[in-house]
């Protein structure tokens, strides 16, 4: 059995389009500038996360699904998943905005590379004055159609343009198109998957000078060419209880306002449950344990512990797990 709760050191991947928020307003560690993604929970096999607290500090994460299996991860996601963590769990840091791009499906995405495909979802967690996203199609379109607007550079043509805001939610299933913009500083929840299709990358050139692959052959045949009226994933804000944001086969992701201590009691879920903190401070108390997250932090609960308390005055936090 495992009775540690664990946090991770972060994974800091600088990007042409990283900027500073990451370092400035998450407190991530840095030397290096233009600090575009922090992965907090990876079993990415060139990027698995080191235990950073407790007696299993400098332990990394894929040596501990073998070592502790369903006590770590539940039976039901052990069974499927065996030696494996299924969830990838970033913060993006866009100062410029990203390609566009799109991820295929896991049978996809098992055929061409031999990996899971890429669902995913962002929380919002900071945005500058008139950010924006591009999520979807406005309108229903087919490959050719849109094949036409990236030939002819007009790409936003049939494209679905949200502005953003603090606390907004976004469901990217595989297959939507997609595209951070400048100016946004999110939280992601994904599969474990490192495969994207780039689409467009505005022309742009890296710090060498070159162009970024694009892959639009492989991209037109993984997006889905549907549309719909709202890409927001609505939720409730009620505080002290968990409202529900995303409920997917690959995962679970509730949100928490808490303004006063909470007990939680995880008896109803076979998996681990992952925490990141978005706004404030909390404390994880299991036993004689006591981790404190603050904003831009994560926490991994194992499935063994059922029952834990969060301490806080005021913060809003992020529950994941698999159902």
């Amino acid at each position: 059995m495992i009775h540690q709760l664990l946090r991770f050191e972060p994974i800091l991947k600088p990007k042409i389009w990283g900027g500073e928020k990451l370092k400035t307003l998450l407190n991530k560690k840095s030397e290096g500038n233009n600090i575009g993604e922090s992965w907090e929970i990876s079993d990415v096999k060139t990027d698995i996360s080191i235990v950073s607290n407790g007696a299993l500090k400098g332990s990394n994460l894929n040596d501990l699904i073998k070592e502790f299996k369903e006590a770590l991860l539940g039976e039901k996601v052990y069974e499927v998943f065996h030696d494996k963590f299924p969830l990838l769990i970033k913060f993006i840091d866009a100062k410029k905005k990203l390609s566009l791009q799109v991820h295929p499906n896991d049978i996809l995405a098992q055929k061409r590379h031999n990996s899971l495909g890429k669902t995913e979802m962002w929380y919002i967690v900071n945005a500058e004055k008139k950010a924006k996203i591009i999520i979807g199609f406005s309108e229903e379109t087919d490959k050719k159609s849109f094949l036409k607007t990236i030939e002819s550079r007009n790409e936003l043509e049939l494209l679905n343009v949200d502005f953003v805001k603090k606390g907004d939610t976004f469901l990217v299933p595989s297959g939507r198109i997609h595209a951070i913009g400048k100016g946004v500083l999110l939280a992601e929840i994904q599969e474990t998957s490192d495969v994207t299709y780039r689409i467009s990358d505005w022309n742009r050139r890296d710090v060498t000078g070159v162009k970024r692959d694009l892959h639009v052959n492989l991209a037109l045949d993984a997006i889905d060419y549907s549309a719909k009226s709202n890409y927001k994933a609505e939720y409730l804000k009620k505080k002290n209880r968990p409202s529900n944001i995303v409920d997917c086969k690959y995962f679970t992701t509730n949100f928490l306002h808490l303004t006063k201590n909470y007990n939680v009691n995880h008896e109803d879920k076979d998996s681990f449950v992952i925490y990141m903190c978005v706004e404030g401070t909390v404390v994880f108390e299991y036993k004689n344990q006591q981790e404190k997250i603050a904003l831009g932090e994560t926490i991994l609960i194992p499935a063994c512990i059922k029952s834990i308390a969060i301490l806080t005055d005021n913060a809003k936090i992020l529950e994941v797990y698999i159902k």
